[in-house]
This record gives structure tokens, sequence and C-alpha cells, in this order.
């Protein structure tokens, strides 16, 4: 499969994010194009994963259509041709492109967490809290949380390292209201989403939502949502307790990378070909199991 690390088209290029290519679609509209690109500990990778954009593409639609009765989505009904009219153009990002609502995105990352891992884990030994949430005591890796925890964070620039945030430091950035309303909606996506995947086989150990408002000050639900970027995704048959459980996301990655003693500064390493090839097989399973009809 042929790999896109950066999309060219004929409309006016806006911003290069660490995945998505956004693009001047009109005064009401945007165009997303999910490239292969990789980012780890907030670098781009200067690998592609062969196939991710498509996975990732495909995964959030089928999030966005299943969650879209609690909150609003940035999806539009506009159809691809209506922006790339050209049939050759448009093969270039087919099955990884969409048509958004342009709105104002607000500037925190809204995470929620089910179980005690990655920067929570480590904040926890040391610390015995999660952004500043005190938890029990004597909680191992992997736990399952007493409840889900909201645990925002900022949104940094490519290359900058997003960081952890409070509740009242979310309060601060997005208003009071604006900022419950964030953590109500975010929490009832996490347990609507865990309750489904656990009927898959899955536990969603934490994952990250975006959003923004429109004109009218309404949440919407943007960029992605419960991929395996921006989520963990644990198979429930080998998860235990104590330990990092094999996954169907990024983890893999991060955890090569973590033995080969980088600062985790850029330029970041390369990934040998078995580690891409990896990658792309646990994409390719997520997408299967969480997404395809029951049988």
């Amino acid at each position: 499969m042929e790999a896109l690390y950066e999309s060219r088209l004929s409309l006016p290029l806006l911003h290069r994010g660490k995945v998505r290519d956004l693009y001047d679609a009109g005064p009401e509209h945007l165009l997303v194009v999910t490239t292969d690109r990789l980012s780890a500990f907030d670098c781009v990778l200067p690998d592609p994963i062969p196939g991710k954009g498509r996975i990732l593409n495909a995964m959030a639609r089928f999030w966005f259509e299943r969650l879209r009765g609690v909150v609003a989505n940035h999806l539009s009904e506009r159809p691809l041709a209506s922006v790339l009219p050209d049939p050759v153009e448009r093969a270039t990002v087919a099955e990884r492109a969409v048509v958004v609502r342009r709105l104002q995105p607000l500037p925190i990352e809204a995470i929620v967490r089910g179980y005690l891992a990655g920067s929570g884990w480590k904040e926890y030994r040391q610390t015995g809290r999660v952004c500043g949430i005190p938890l029990p005591a004597g909680l191992n890796e992997a736990d399952r949380l007493p409840e889900p925890l909201f645990t925002p964070s900022t949104k940094a620039a490519v290359g900058a390292h997003d960081e952890n945030i409070d509740f009242p430091a979310a309060e601060a950035l997005l208003g009071a209201d604006l900022a419950r309303t964030v953590r109500e909606v975010s929490l009832r996506l996490y347990s609507e989403a865990a309750t489904y995947a656990a009927s898959r086989g899955v536990i969603i150990a934490d994952t990250k939502f975006e959003f923004a408002v429109d004109a009218h000050g309404t949440l919407v639900l943007i960029d992605e949502v419960l991929t395996p970027d921006s989520s963990r995704f644990w198979p429930e048959a080998s998860y235990r307790p104590g330990m990092s459980p094999p996954s169907f996301d990024k983890q893999y990655v991060r955890d090569y990378l973590e033995t080969l003693g980088w600062d985790k500064r850029p330029p970041a390493p390369s990934l040998p070909a078995e580690i891409v090839a990896q990658t792309v097989a646990r994409y390719e399973e997520a997408l299967r199991v969480l997404t395809a009809p029951a049988a």
C-alpha cells in the first residue's frame, strides 16, 4: 500500500498538523486529510505508517455516527467531489479526507482515563495523584480507576509537548460553564464508547477528545474520535493489571522508542520496517474488531 506522508492539493493549505492537513474549502468548510504520519511523544516521526490515515478516517467516521446522540460533530454533508472536482486529484486522498464545518476549536484536549496508564501512571507513582486528582494508595499499573477521570491538557504546537492541567486551569482557559460542559460530555462519550467496546472484547483504557464551538456557542466534537492514535485499546482477553497490556494502538511504537535512549525531542528516530508492519497490523485489527458488523 502506498503511503501518504504529506498531501499536495490545489486548495489553499491552512495548516499541517502532526497527522492531519487542513485546507480551505470555502467560507464555511474545511477539508481535512488524514495522512499516514505518526506522532509519538508529540514529535512527528520520519516514517509513515502505510494506510494509517485511511484506518483513522474510517474509525472516526464510525464513532462520530455512533455518538452523535451525545454531542454534535463537525462532519459536513458536502461530498468530497464538491471541493475536489478533479477525479485524479480526489483519488490521491480518497478514503482519508472529509469535508467539515468551520468552527472555533477550544484550547484544550479533553482526556478521559478509565485505567491507570501512560503519563497518569507515572504521575501517580510520584505523587499519588493524576492531574491533581488524589487516588487511593496501592494502585498498580493498568488498574481500573474507581471512576473515569477527566484530565485535560494543553494543545501544544507541532514539536512542543502537551502539558496536563487540573480542572481549575481548564476553567481559566474556557470559562467555568463551558469547562463543566466539556467535562460532562467527555465522560459521557467515554462511558458509551467503553460500554460498546467491552461488547467487542476491547478495553478503552483512556482516550482524547477535541471540541469546538459554533457561532451560537454550541459544543461540537471535532478532529478525530476514539482512534488508535488518540486512545489506548487493550484486548480484554490478555489484560492483566500490574503490567502494560498488549494494545491495538501506537503504544507499541512508544514502547519501541523508549528502548532507544531518545530524548523525545526532534528529530525523531526512524522506525525499522518490522515496527512499521506491526503497527499497521495493530491498527487494522482495531478497525476490524471495533467496527465490523456483529457476527
